[in-house]
């Protein structure tokens, strides 16, 4: 958190009526400080200059320029931590996914039901990751290009491996570092399953995108899809995933259930069942992200005998949950996000 001053916040919405609103819940917060509301992108940018805020709030879709467009133009010259405000339709999910690959840190869904309650919700959980947003590390997230190259040097150092499984858990930041991952590694990889704190209704979206970037196939998770080399399963937004061993094969149950630290789905639940399930032909892999889900279990996964990777502090947007597992010793190695893919490769040889 930014010592001894409150995080000044710029809220960016077309709707004078939800900048009311935003304006007034975030004002009750007292880490909190609207320091200015703005109807579009061409008014945020002369405020974001003249106000100097710390974290900005930039609803998805706008009648002049759209939130995705905003922040293209927006990190290479005022990186910013950004928290986008989305509706849970069809094209406000897919903004919104483009949105986080352009640099955003996280997302609130506004209420589709039940407005009243609704808003209340989502002012506690905007509040909350405005403050985790004011300690994002942002400079890093224009990030270079995949190169060609890189996904063809990973192919050769690969020996197809039918019997493993790779685990990965992340949070705040984590779309741009799993897509990072995945569009970096070959199709004949392990099978892959993945917990990305991510509200429901986003997380099939974010599959789809992600099975059209990367060379594997990607999907959202459901009770029976088998983990095989070159598919990745994304652990539903409103589910716990964990893995089971039937026989020679392994498979995933997905469930709803409570919370775990605070998580449904929990980074925790799918490692503690990878542990358990796959042992030592396991790889764990935790990404940036807020809290310490996860973090016990990854150290399970390591006493099991299984091969562990975390993110390192230069690049994680959050460095909690890397550092938490670090520093319990969960880790055997730390490496910047632009090397996972190939030190993951070289992990599996």
């Amino acid at each position: 958190m930014i010592p001894n001053q409150k995080i000044r916040v710029l809220i960016v919405d077309d709707s004078a009526l939800v900048r009311q609103v935003l304006s007034q819940g975030l004002a009750l917060d007292p880490w909190l400080e609207v320091v200015g509301t703005a109807g579009d992108p061409y008014e945020a940018r002369d405020m974001i200059v003249r106000l100097k805020p710390h974290v900005l709030t930039l609803d998805v879709e706008m009648p002049r320029m759209d939130g995705v467009e905003f922040l293209r133009k927006l990190m290479p010259q005022h990186p910013i931590p950004v928290v986008m405000v989305s509706a849970l339709t069809g094209r406000g999910k897919r903004i919104t996914l483009e949105a986080l690959e352009a640099g955003a840190v996280d997302i609130v869904t506004k209420p589709s039901a039940n407005v009243e309650a609704g808003l209340k919700s989502m002012i506690r959980e905007l509040s909350a990751k405005v403050r985790i947003a004011s300690k994002a590390n942002v400079s890093h997230l224009l990030g270079r290009p995949v190169r060609a190259a890189d996904s063809q040097q990973a192919k050769r150092a690969l020996s197809e491996s039918t019997d493993k499984v790779i685990a990965i858990g992340a949070s705040t930041g984590g779309t741009q570092a799993i897509t990072q991952i995945l569009c970096q590694l070959p199709a004949n990889v392990p099978g892959i399953v993945i917990v990305q704190h991510m509200p429901p209704g986003f997380t099939r979206s974010f599959a789809d995108r992600l099975n059209e970037q990367s060379a594997l196939i990607v999907k959202e998770a459901e009770t029976g899809d088998r983990i095989m080399p070159g598919r990745a399963l994304i652990a539903p937004g409103d589910k716990q995933m964990s893995v089971v061993r039937r026989g020679g094969i392994y498979e995933v149950i997905c469930e709803r259930g409570e919370t775990v630290m605070g998580h449904c789905p929990s980074v925790e639940v799918l490692m503690q069942s990878v542990a358990g399930e796959v042992g030592r032909n396991a790889i764990g892999i935790m990404l940036t992200g807020m809290g310490r889900d996860g973090c016990t279990g990854l150290l399970a996964m390591k006493k099991a005998g299984a091969q562990t990777l975390a993110q390192d502090k230069e690049s994680s947007v959050v460095w909690g949950m890397p550092k938490e597992a670090y520093e319990l010793g969960a880790v055997d190695r730390l490496v910047a996000i632009s090397g996972m893919a190939m030190a993951l490769v070289r992990t599996i040889k």
